[in-house]
């Protein structure tokens, strides 16, 4: 806490090395406060160290999912190395916790643009003008973005007003400008400063939670996400403290046979492949094609092409090589697990997508509906009828059977995750959240506490939120 404090007092009077210092030592002492994590970022940034940043504020999620400034300026500085679609994420998540922060949706409008999404751009940049008739960078953002999709009476309209605003500036008016700090205050509105990474008020983030939080999670104006789901991957990110070794004797059999071109993980925790790795991959693909040519009835051939096709993001070719390896072998009970994975994360990029609509019912342009996951359920079903012990598959379904709003059959699932692994940390966080959701307050908060204790020490931040604290 020493080390914590002084490296504030440095950061505070710009000793950037200083307090990066510091603040290593007080992680070194303690792993599981995203707050040192967060701060650490800063001083790394002040130096213009964003990778080492961009560290912390990975480090700073791994401890705590929901931690707004950590997905705010992870965006922002994921944007700046022009990792552009995981920055889009970053600000999905931040706009999912406060659907009005105008400054996350305007940042999100310039790289849904920079990414050829100018729909998209173009209402994320009319959301914020509305509230901001006078941002003129909203204005040429949206012309260019406006006349990339044929609307030159809009775009038009829009340099129009951007001239007038010009002129009138000439003539003495006066008009917001951004401050010359790097930095702004979260409760800082002014839009011009859209660029800068955010720092916590002098206000303790904790005085937000200084409330009653009695009840269930969706009676609260507050987003937390679950632990994602496990895949069979070869690739994971390291963590700071590693929570569980991800064992299942069937996959380890696999393994040891030695007939997949690496070796392949449980894990949800998947990591984003480097260029070199993206390529070796698709060089991959070409060795399983002669392979299957030689021995079109082998299913590991056409697994390990549909892990490759997984990986470079093809996912109709996953799907087509993993129908092909259950035409060749219905028993081979991974295939359903990876077909069900990518089938779900499908779905959800559906969800994301603005401009995916499916039929008209009645009128009405419905969403991605409970049945478009009834795939997903039945390969799980699959998976747990030809694997009854894969404590994962479990795990799996009771995430799906949640997404569908199914939350007692999902606790079902959960108990039985639970009851082949009593360690099974993800499955204590997502059966307390589920339990929660349910109002069952004292349940949750049981299950929450022991997720923390196995490791998943963001746990420890929802019972917070979740448990009355008395005002001092």
């Amino acid at each position: 806490d020493t080390w914590s404090s002084r490296g504030m007092l440095f950061l505070q009077r710009g000793k950037y090395k200083d307090a990066e210092t510091d603040l290593t030592e007080a992680i070194r002492l303690s792993v599981r406060n995203a707050g040192v994590y967060i701060n650490r970022a800063l001083a790394r940034y002040h130096q213009n160290n964003l990778r080492g940043a961009m560290s912390d504020y990975d480090l700073a999620l791994d401890v705590d999912r929901n931690n707004f400034i950590g997905h705010y300026n992870r965006g922002l500085l994921r944007a700046q190395v022009g990792d552009d679609n995981r920055a889009i994420e970053d600000f999905d998540f931040v706009l999912k916790m406060e659907p009005d922060n105008l400054m996350a949706r305007f940042n999100r409008g310039l790289l849904r643009d920079r990414t050829g999404d100018y729909p998209g751009a173009i209402e994320d940049y009319s959301a914020v003008l509305e509230e901001y008739p006078n941002f003129l960078a909203g204005y040429q953002y949206r012309a260019q973005a406006r006349r990339k999709v044929g609307d030159l009476k809009g775009a038009d309209a829009d340099e129009f007003k951007v001239l007038k605003a010009q002129i009138e500036a000439q003539n003495g008016t006066k008009k917001q400008t951004a401050s010359n700090d790097k930095t702004r205050k979260k409760s800082d509105k002014n839009v011009e400063n859209y660029r800068k990474i955010v720092v916590a008020d002098n206000d303790s983030e904790d005085d937000r939670y200084k409330t009653d939080y009695r009840g269930r999670v969706q009676d609260k104006n507050v987003t937390i996400l679950p632990q994602p789901m496990f895949a069979l991957n070869y690739y994971e990110r390291p963590e700071e403290v590693k929570r569980q070794v991800n064992y299942y004797k069937g996959i380890d059999d696999l393994n040891a046979r030695r007939v997949l071109p690496h070796r392949l993980l449980i894990t949800n925790n998947e990591a984003s492949l480097s260029e070199e790795q993206v390529k070796q991959h698709f060089a991959s693909i070409d060795e399983q094609t002669a392979a299957i040519v030689k021995e079109p009835g082998n299913v590991l051939h056409y697994y390990a092409r549909a892990l490759d096709f997984y990986l470079v993001q093809d996912f109709d070719n996953a799907l087509k090589d993993l129908d092909e390896a259950i035409r060749c072998d219905s028993t081979f009970f991974p295939a359903y697990f990876s077909r069900a994975l990518i089938y779900y994360k499908q779905l959800e990029y559906r969800k994301r997508d603005r401009k995916f609509e499916v039929e008209t019912v009645e009128g009405q342009n419905l969403q991605v509906r409970s049945y478009d996951y009834n795939k997903v359920h039945e390969d799980l079903d699959r998976v747990i009828e030809l694997a009854p012990d894969f404590v994962y598959a479990y795990y799996n379904r009771g995430n799906i059977l949640a997404v569908m709003k199914d939350y007692r059959a999902a606790l079902v699932d959960y108990n039985k995750a639970i009851e082949l692994d009593p360690r099974f940390a993800d499955a204590y966080y997502n059966r307390g959240l589920t339990n929660i959701f349910l109002g069952n307050n004292r349940q949750g908060i049981q299950d929450l506490s022991k997720a923390g204790e196995l490791g998943i020490f963001s746990a420890y931040n929802i019972i917070k939120r979740f448990t009355t604290i008395e005002e001092k």
